[in-house]
């Protein structure tokens, strides 16, 4: 029986990217058809604004900030696709309901959930909080929203959440992040980053990871196609 192989991946995100949650599900999806070879895949996931304008702490509804950035008809547009690739994958993505806010908090929160619980803490928070945002249209910049999504993903309890949320723990090392991911000409997510090699940009699809989760697994170590740039080329993603 061959070796295991460990595949291992930094995901930059941002929680108020459509394509981010839609790309979070074509992965699991990646991974459940990856199933029967002799890999594990280990998952980071990194912080990033999509929006750097957004003030953290101010709320604006959705489609009013949307069409005053990109107007009715191209509004309307992203909200189609992302919708319809949301129903091709079994889950639902409004992209136009409740308020838009900077996600400084909640990166904040699911960076706390991986130096606590690793992958399987920071992923079940990731997933409650793109459900809330895109499904139930929660706001994700609120600390009680964010408190009550650490309670059910087993992080720490209410009170604990609020005292990080209200505190700055953490807050520079996420804001290195960013800024990292930037001056390495990351310019738009999701950006996938395998085995600190290559990079894997935009709304890609569980065939093109499966695909790549397969060479991988077969010992193919030369760069994994299609779409696939050095970390560095910073490839722009439309949303």
């Amino acid at each position: 029986m061959p070796d295991r192989r460990v595949i291992k991946l930094l995901v930059i995100s941002d929680l108020i990217c459509p394509w981010c949650y839609i790309g979070q599900r074509e992965m699991e999806k990646a991974i459940e058809l990856c199933s029967n070879l002799p890999v594990d895949v280990e998952i980071e996931w990194r912080p990033y604004r999509i929006y750097p304008s957004l003030k953290d702490g101010s709320f604006v509804p959705k489609r009013e900030w949307y069409e005053s950035r990109f107007g009715k008809d191209k509004v309307e547009q992203m909200e189609q696709m992302a919708s319809t690739r949301g129903e091709q994958l079994g889950i639902t993505v409004k992209i136009l309901e409740g308020v838009i806010s900077q996600t400084t908090l909640a990166h904040r929160l699911l960076f706390k959930a991986w130096k606590l619980g690793g992958q399987v803490k920071q992923q079940a928070l990731l997933t409650l909080l793109f459900k809330a945002y895109f499904e139930t249209s929660e706001n994700i910049g609120d600390t009680q929203v964010l408190a009550k999504a650490a309670v059910t993903a087993d992080i720490m309890t209410r009170d604990e959440a609020v005292k990080f949320l209200e505190s700055d723990e953490l807050l520079e090392e996420v804001e290195t992040m960013m800024t990292d991911a930037r001056r390495k000409g990351v310019n738009g997510v999701p950006f996938v980053v395998i085995d600190g090699k290559w990079a894997v940009s935009g709304g890609q699809t569980a065939e093109v990871y499966s695909q790549i989760f397969k060479k991988l697994a077969t010992g193919e170590v030369s760069a994994p196609r299609p779409r696939v740039e050095p970390p560095s080329a910073g490839v722009q993603v439309s949303a």
